[in-house]
């Protein structure tokens, strides 16, 4: 629906014919000069470089005038185009000129960071010869290609494994920081970054602060006291504001995997277990015993926790956050839940639908109210190159679509890729796929995920 707003200016114009001596009922009314703005796109708020259209709605012979927070914006048509890097409220004017007679109209909109809404893959690099990398995707399909080093002008830290968001901050946390496995040094911001979630402007890096971790691989946050890294330790406590990193005690085994946050607690997969971790505590809360080996943690929409565990049988457990009792467990017979090679859940999930691959291309779909599972579709067959799959699956949390990341295979044909977008709300449909985008793709992040 187009949203008109209309200008302020005097409603009735009176002029006096020349006789005085006639009286008031032969003054003659002037039609007084309405004026309204008309957004094209009926868009209060809009991201950083997207453009707004606005067209004015007056009388024929108006001539215009356009002003952007009270500035000239030298435009005189009837459509002004709206762009800008500038993040906050501007006022948008237009000023009617007929006959003498002016109006204005006036519209407020709001900008905010390019990257505050969409998807982000993050991309480990080559170890030995390169940096990690980000890659975002834009809620039109828009890809801005090394997101990062566009807004800093440097790099991610060497094999960048996980990013978490919290108040407006996106951390970044990488395996090697600014020197890789084999001791070679590379020029970069360092193993721990913190951005600004809506630019990507850097705010802090932590480099020699952690550099006791080994092999840092993911991050999650509290707040900025508490963020919590999983080594090969284990998980250690990060104060940013004092700079001293604890180590957890009781939690060596922590899997290399991402991490879940709900209602100020995180979860953690470690071997059959799930570790519970608080803030300001440097012991483990607790460890969920689920007897057979945990291949993902994830969130629930209503904060309870997701767990899916393989052997004989697999199953997809439902956890109460706050007690960590079980609500429900249902049997997986069809399907894999394997987590494979990556450092991503087994599992993915969407309020009461859950999807999984075993890290390959054939993807699965489990209702869990409905304790149904069903094949959904072999990704080798609609997408060209899917060798490989690395990392495994993710489920848009708005839309539901499922994003894939494939690579053509090892060598250079890591540099053969795509990310593919799945929508399964009818028959199987590819609705998009990005080519050539990722290096060695850690994982896909959404941005709703993390509010």
């Amino acid at each position: 629906m187009k949203k008109s707003v209309l200008g302020v200016g005097a409603l009735i114009a009176v002029a006096a014919v020349s006789c005085s001596k006639k009286d008031s009922t032969d003054l003659v009314p002037v039609e007084a000069l309405e004026v309204a703005i008309v957004n094209v796109s009926a868009q209060k708020d809009v991201a950083q470089e997207d453009t707004l259209m606005f067209k004015v709605k007056a009388a024929k012979g108006s001539t215009f005038a356009w002003a952007v927070d009270g500035k000239d914006a030298i435009v005189t048509d009837s459509v002004l185009k709206f762009v800008t890097t500038d993040l906050g409220e501007h006022k948008i004017t237009v000023t009617a000129t007929l006959n003498g007679q002016k109006s204005s109209s006036q519209e407020t909109i709001n900008v905010y960071g390019k990257y505050k809404f969409g998807t982000f893959v993050l991309n480990e690099g080559n170890m030995t010869t390169e940096n990690g990398t980000l890659t975002f995707i834009s809620p039109k399909g828009v890809v801005t290609d090394s997101a990062y080093f566009k807004a800093n002008g440097t790099q991610l830290g060497n094999v960048a494994q996980d990013l978490f968001i919290s108040s407006n901050k996106m951390y970044i946390i990488s395996q090697n920081g600014k020197k890789n496995a084999v001791g070679a040094s590379f020029e970069n911001d360092g193993m721990l970054i913190v951005a600004n979630a809506e630019t990507l402007k850097k705010e802090a890096a932590y480099n020699d602060e952690v550099k006791t971790l080994s092999w840092p691989t993911h991050v999650a946050v509290l707040n900025e006291q508490n963020v919590i890294i999983r080594d090969n330790n284990g998980l250690s406590r990060f104060n940013t504001a004092t700079k001293v990193l604890t180590l957890i005690k009781g939690s060596r085994g922590a899997a290399k995997m991402t991490m879940a946050v709900s209602n100020n607690k995180i979860f953690v997969a470690a071997g059959t277990k799930v570790f519970v971790v608080e803030a300001d505590k440097d012991t483990i809360s607790y460890a969920l015993d689920m007897k057979a080996s945990v291949s993902g943690v994830v969130r629930a929409n209503d904060g309870n926790i997701w767990v899916s565990t393989t052997g004989t049988p697999s199953k997809i457990s439902k956890v109460n956050f706050r007690d960590y009792s079980l609500i429900k467990a249902n049997e997986i017979t069809t399907g894999s839940l394997s987590a494979g090679f990556g450092a991503t859940p087994g599992i993915t999930a969407k309020g009461d639908t859950l999807y999984f691959s075993g890290a390959g291309t054939k993807i699965y779909r489990h209702v869990f109210s409905l304790n149904t599972t069903e094949f959904m579709v072999d990704a080798k067959t609609m997408v060209e190159n899917a060798g490989i799959v690395y990392n495994n699956i993710a489920v848009h949390p708005v839309t539901g679509e499922v994003y894939l990341n494939t690579i053509k295979g090892y060598g250079l044909n890591y540099l053969i890729n795509n990310i593919s977008v799945f929508n399964f709300s009818g028959d199987a449909a590819l609705s998009a796929n990005y080519k050539d985008y990722t290096n060695f793709p850690a994982g896909t992040f959404f941005t709703w995920s993390f509010n």
